[in-house]
């Protein structure tokens, strides 16, 4: 491992300070000048409390942040990028790792670890192709930015504008790094935690330590803006776990008045034979087999001025005689796409089921605070109904730029996995932008 870092590192080197030396253009004073640093820093304190005397109180405090480093553009086009991500618990862990709440930062006192190492050639707002370690943003790939660190990928990103609004997009992952490693592996979150001394966190473990090594991901998408409509359509190729297509599609009534209703609608269907679960008998739910998943989900709501009310709906389909019941494949965690889920609650973690929510947001106090809440309600097949409510408030001081607090409370009732008891969770997070 250190073998692959020291690598890591004298090959980010050699981009970083010997490539902008053919630069034609610009003095090499002039180069540094036009490069870019900018980072943040975050604090994070958690807690989960648990109604059920079988269940263990959690917290986790961490402090830490990320810095990038993105050189100005050579050779016509090309730049580099690196990210430098830490996270320390600071000694706040205690001896008891049953009370640490491991999806913060792992169990680890401290994650050090060159997040992103990149070589990027662009046209603006014509073609982006980017080679290496990055971060990227897709409904079922993403970094899942809630916590001290995002998860990043290994790889290469291809983005092509043929006209405004559209782009088309292809990627193919080797490796990732999740929230809590402090490298880049061929796992997921369906492994154990330190598969091939990975210390990921934070997982549903299905598959044996002798599994084979996971083979990344291949995914195409295309993208469209304009007049009011947001449509997506994506192929996800998780190797050997599943096959995936999902598509949403909104619209934004555009009144000429200060409220602008919305509609959206959103459909994923997963599929895969012979797949690694089958090959090493997995469950899920106490369910085995193919994979199989069809979810359907659709919002809609009102725009108001500074905020916005909505409610939204979605259904996972039973499937019998599928691995998980029907359960959804994410390899990468991202739940956020699905219209119902939030801060605890989704599809993705209670599977095969239904649910709705009805949520509001606002700005208030010369926008510098940010209120959202909302209740939801979940009926599902395996990990019965749970119904709950959630605030989350933003300060973003006007007077401070760059400087955010923000506080998310979530209380649930009802969840079979908590002994039809409450749950409360807190997620306090202060962070600084530069």
């Amino acid at each position: 491992m250190l073998q692959k870092k020291r690598c890591s590192i004298i090959i980010v080197a050699y981009y970083v300070f010997a490539i902008p030396t053919f630069a034609q253009a610009d003095s090499p004073t002039n180069f540094i000048q036009k490069s870019d640093i900018s980072g943040t820093i975050r604090s994070c304190y958690f807690s989960k409390l648990y109604g059920a005397a079988a269940e263990n109180n959690m917290d986790a405090y961490s402090l830490g942040g990320i810095l990038n480093v993105k050189t100005a553009p050579f050779l016509g086009g090309f730049i580099v990028g690196v990210s430098f991500f830490t996270a320390n618990d600071l000694g706040t862990h205690g001896n008891n790792p049953k009370n640490v709440d491991t999806t913060l930062m792992g169990i680890a006192s401290s994650i050090n670890a060159l997040g992103q190492a990149y070589i990027q050639y662009e046209i603006p707002h014509r073609l982006l192709v980017r080679a290496g370690n990055q971060m990227i943003n897709t409904p079922w790939m993403g970094p899942r930015d809630s916590r001290m660190l995002p998860q990043t990928f290994q790889g290469m990103f291809v983005r092509i504008t043929p006209v405004s609004g559209l782009n088309l997009e292809a990627m193919r992952i080797f490796r990732w790094k999740s929230r809590t490693s402090d490298d880049y592996y061929k796992d997921n979150l369906y492994y154990d935690t330190n598969y091939y001394n990975d210390p990921l966190y934070d997982v549903t473990a299905v598959l044996p330590k002798n599994a084979g090594k996971f083979q990344g991901t291949l995914a195409f998408g295309a993208t469209y803006k304009a007049r009011g409509t947001d449509v997506q359509t994506w192929y996800y190729n998780f190797y050997q776990f599943a096959q995936m297509f999902y598509g949403s599609a909104a619209y934004t009534l555009k009144t000429g008045a200060e409220f602008f209703p919305f509609a959206a609608m959103q459909y994923m269907r997963e599929w895969q034979v012979n797949s690694v679960f089958q090959k090493y008998d997995a469950k899920l739910f106490g369910q085995s087999g193919s994979v199989n998943a069809t979810l359907w989900g659709g919002e809609v709501g009102v725009k108001i001025p500074s905020g916005k009310v909505f409610v939204a709906y979605n259904t996972l389909t039973p499937h019998a005689g599928s691995f998980g019941g029907g359960a959804i494949i994410s390899p990468y965690g991202n739940y956020n796409a699905t219209y119902s889920s939030f801060i605890t609650d989704n599809l993705l973690a209670f599977g095969p089921g239904h649910a709705w929510r009805v949520a509001a947001s606002y700005r208030l106090w010369q926008k510098q605070i940010i209120l959202m809440a909302g209740y939801s309600h979940f009926n599902t097949n395996y990990e019965g109904r749970t119904h709950g409510v959630y605030l989350d408030v933003t300060y973003v001081p006007k007077m401070l730029k760059g400087f955010t607090i923000r506080d998310q409370v979530a209380i649930d009732n009802g969840l079979q996995a908590y002994a039809g008891r409450s749950f409360i969770y807190n997620r306090m997070m202060l962070q600084y932008a530069f």
